[in-house]
C-alpha cells in the first residue's frame, strides 16, 4: 500500500558523468528512493522511462547529466534530467495528447521488429504528462535542455460491487 506524500515534499539530485554506467547507476538510485519513501508501485515504470531519458543524454551529447527526483502534489512523482545539449526531442516539445498512450501502443504493436528509436515511444506509453524545455546560455551557471515526467500512482481497481453501489 503506497504512502502518503509527506507534507514536505522531498527532492533528490544526482549528477551523472558522461558514462555508459549512468544509465544503470540512475535506475538503482531511484530504485532506492522510491521504495524509502513508499512509492514502490512506481518502480518499473519510473526505472524504465528514467533508463530512456539517461540513455539519450549519454548518447546525444558529450557532456555531464543530471537527474532530479521529486514528489509532487497528489501522490505524483516528477523526475527530470538535464543534459549539454539544447535540442528538445519532439516529444518534449508540447504536452501529450488526449489519446497519446494508445497511439504509442498501436504504434509498438506495429513496429515489433524495431530495436532502435524507441525511448520516446516508452515515454508516451508509461508517462502520465511530459515536457521540456531548452536552458539559455549559462541561465543558473548551465545551458542546455531539462526534459521531465510524470507519474501518478496507480489506482487499485475498482470492483464490481462498488461500481454499482
Amino acid at each position: 500500500m503506497p504512502t502518503p506524500p509527506p507534507e514536505n515534499p522531498w527532492s533528490y539530485s544526482l549528477r551523472l558523468p558522461h558514462d555508459p554506467r549512468a544509465a544503470a547507476i540512475a535506475r538503482t538510485t531511484l530504485r532506492a528512493v522510491l521504495v524509502r519513501h513508499g512509492m514502490g508501485d512506481l518502480t518499473d515504470p519510473a526505472t524504465l522511462v528514467t533508463s530512456e531519458v539517461v540513455t539519450n543524454a549519454y548518447r546525444h551529447t558529450t557532456g555531464p547529466a543530471e537527474m532530479r527526483i521529486r514528489a509532487v502534489e497528489e501522490g505524483r512523482l516528477r523526475i527530470s534530467v538535464w543534459d549539454t545539449n539544447p535540442d528538445i526531442p519532439p516529444l518534449f516539445d508540447k504536452p501529450p495528447a488526449l489519446f497519446d498512450r494508445s497511439h504509442a501502443l498501436a504504434e509498438a504493436a506495429a513496429n515489433t521488429e524495431a530495436t532502435y528509436g524507441r525511448g520516446l515511444l516508452i515515454v508516451r506509453i508509461c508517462a502520465d504528462n511530459w515536457g521540456g524545455y531548452a536552458l539559455a546560455d549559462e541561465l543558473f551557471g548551465r545551458s542546455g535542455k531539462l526534459l521531465w515526467f510524470e507519474l501518478a500512482p496507480q489506482q487499485p481497481p475498482r470492483d464490481a460491487y462498488e461500481i454499482a453501489a
